[in-house]
């Protein structure tokens, strides 16, 4: 996700998808780690009469809420085989599809909704506009949306799915312009959401921070809130630059931004090397009066004992059993460590002690403290953004016990 963001790899998006043509229960469907793993309602696009869909979509929709993704599926296929008139099958098929990253099959399904309501239909018309957004034709698919809207000017939905292809495009103004007829038609949380990411992609800190304040507030359920909450917290990291885009930041400082790890590095030069990076860790960690008891060491770099010498604490291949231990779980190269994911979030869950990575893949779950990020520029060196970004509020480590009064010297 976060690599697609910051445009790694090569040809990915600046930013995922927010697609709103979604179910009534929010659900992570296998795929969408870069779209919203929190959908909102269609119920609150005004796309159907609710009586006839409540009936019919009520199987399809529990399936959903349970993770039951291909059952859900061939439940709304047996639903629109059923009563092919149903708009609101159509829709939320369509998202399921397209939130599963079936971006081809999505448009073909489109094509299918215009053979049921004629060419000319508004709604059938909207979901080939999205599909279209998504195959990356994004120009193609707003002239499509800006038909729709033509034909049904009233619908909220119409307007929202208008505002995210402008948004795809970089058109910012004259998204934000569509996200707010779609607000003033039809309240919604999704679109305040989207409004969000508009504003702080241009640069509008303080209020994206509102627009997606008023997300969490609107969320229905709690999956919707926690995305919001932390598209919040985000925001506030990028804002600790003002006057500065995302796209124009350094690529350290963005990750910073998308991640709250804690760069190591960041001017632009020659690349630290590992022995570098390690000393950077201690001197961060003099600096901070950081205190760790044992250093974990996740690979079998020999740099792990010189760096738990200059720590004063032992090496480990273990994580400790010890509740008050504060550990320092390192990989120099994440992509070879075995269940990577668990080990980088444990001192986050435990509360204690962090996670270190020094070549951080960026499409992996990042490290608590990030020595190079894999790219195309190196990196020397950033002590002092370092000291900074570890004492950011809404950075990684808030809240994080690095520190043991039981700590004692290893000789």
């Amino acid at each position: 996700m976060v690599a697609e963001r910051m445009g790694w790899p090569r040809g990915s998006t600046p930013l995922s998808p927010v697609i709103q043509l979604t179910t009534t229960p929010p659900l992570a469907l296998p795929g969408t780690r870069g779209t919203f793993a929190a959908m909102y309602s269609t119920n609150q696009f005004r796309i159907f009469s609710g009586g006839p869909a409540d009936r019919i979509l009520s199987r399809p929709r529990r399936l959903l809420q349970e993770g039951r993704i291909e059952e859900a599926e061939a439940s709304y296929r047996t639903a629109l085989e059923l009563q092919p008139d149903l708009r609101a099958t159509w829709t939320e098929c369509f998202a399921l599809i397209r939130h599963a990253g079936r971006h081809a099959e999505a448009l073909a399904f489109a094509e299918r909704a215009a053979g049921q309501f004629g060419g000319d239909d508004a709604l059938a018309t909207t979901l080939r506009g999205a599909a279209l957004v998504e195959l990356g034709r994004f120009r193609e698919g707003l002239e499509c949306l800006d038909e729709a809207a033509r034909k049904d000017p009233d619908s909220g939905l119409v307007w929202h799915e208008a505002g995210y292809a402008a948004w795809r495009l970089g058109e910012l103004s004259r998204a934000l312009m569509a996200l707010d007829r779609a607000f003033a038609l039809e309240p919604h949380g999704g679109t305040l959401h989207l409004r969000g990411l508009v504003l702080r992609q241009a640069g509008r800190y303080l209020a994206a921070e509102v627009a997606f304040e008023g997300a969490a507030q609107a969320a229905e359920f709690p999956p919707q809130r926690e995305r919001a909450e932390g598209e919040i917290r985000i925001t506030r990291r990028y804002a600790a630059f003002p006057g500065s885009r995302p796209e124009t930041l350094p690529p350290m400082r963005r990750w910073f931004a998308e991640t709250g790890s804690v760069p190591l590095t960041g001017h632009a030069g020659e690349s630290a090397t590992d022995a570098t990076l390690a000393a950077g860790v201690t001197s961060l960690s003099g600096d901070l009066g950081w205190q760790f008891t044992v250093l974990v060491a996740l690979d079998a770099w020999p740099g792990w004992y010189d760096l738990a010498k200059d720590l004063g604490i032992p090496v480990s291949d273990g994580y400790p059993q010890d509740p008050t231990a504060v550990p320092i779980v390192a990989a120099r190269h994440p992509a070879a460590v075995r269940d990577w994911e668990r080990h980088a979030v444990q001192p986050r869950e435990r509360g204690r002690g962090l996670s270190l990575a020094l070549h951080q893949p960026p499409e992996f779950t990042p490290a608590d403290l990030t020595g190079h990020l894999i790219g195309p520029i190196p990196h020397g060196l950033d002590p002092a953004f370092a000291v900074e970004a570890a004492q950011h509020p809404e950075g990684l480590l808030r809240d994080r016990a690095l520190t043991n009064v039981r700590h004692s010297a290893v000789g």
